[in-house]
């Protein structure tokens, strides 16, 4: 069920936490639906992007890097190799741990999904100037940056 803004409650309307998370619920459908149409989804695009900017990683780095928990991330995984999209190999320092490669496939099929998501973004951005776009862009950021670094200092 989707509340326009302006229907809603004063106190809900001027709530940023309320607004900030009607919004991420929008962002979410719009980036799913159209990751969907690829047959992808979005721990795909990030476990994808994160191999395509740091290179080959462990599982545990791209658990780090992506924020999908572990057990999620085997999953995501399996299958992206099931597609031919990455390959895990055994770490040779390390034989108990793997290490995750994109390949060219994936690479092909990363820039394919970057092209959905720009769309998607300036869907989602469409009532914002480009430079409203870069504004809310940059204070989400530094919001974002700014709580998990005080999580890290607790």
């Amino acid at each position: 069920m989707e509340i326009q803004t302006d229907a809603m409650p004063s106190r809900l309307r001027n709530l940023p936490s309320r607004l900030l998370n009607l919004g991420a619920a929008h962002a979410s459908r719009l980036v799913g639906e159209a990751l969907a149409s690829a047959d992808a989804r979005q721990y795909h695009y990030a476990l994808l992007a994160a191999l395509d900017e740091f290179g080959a990683a462990s599982q545990s780095a791209l658990s780090d890097r992506t924020g999908i928990y572990r057990s999620d991330l085997v999953s995501t995984i399996n299958e992206l190799t099931d597609r031919g999209l990455v390959e895990r190999t055994p770490d040779p320092d390390d034989r108990r741990r793997n290490v995750v490669t994109l390949t060219p496939e994936g690479r092909v099929f990363l820039h394919r999904l970057d092209d959905l998501i720009a769309r998607t973004q300036k869907e989602l951005l469409a009532p914002l100037s480009p430079s409203e776009r870069e504004d809310l862009t940059r204070l989400l950021a530094r919001l974002h940056d700014h709580h998990v670094e005080e999580r890290r200092r607790a």
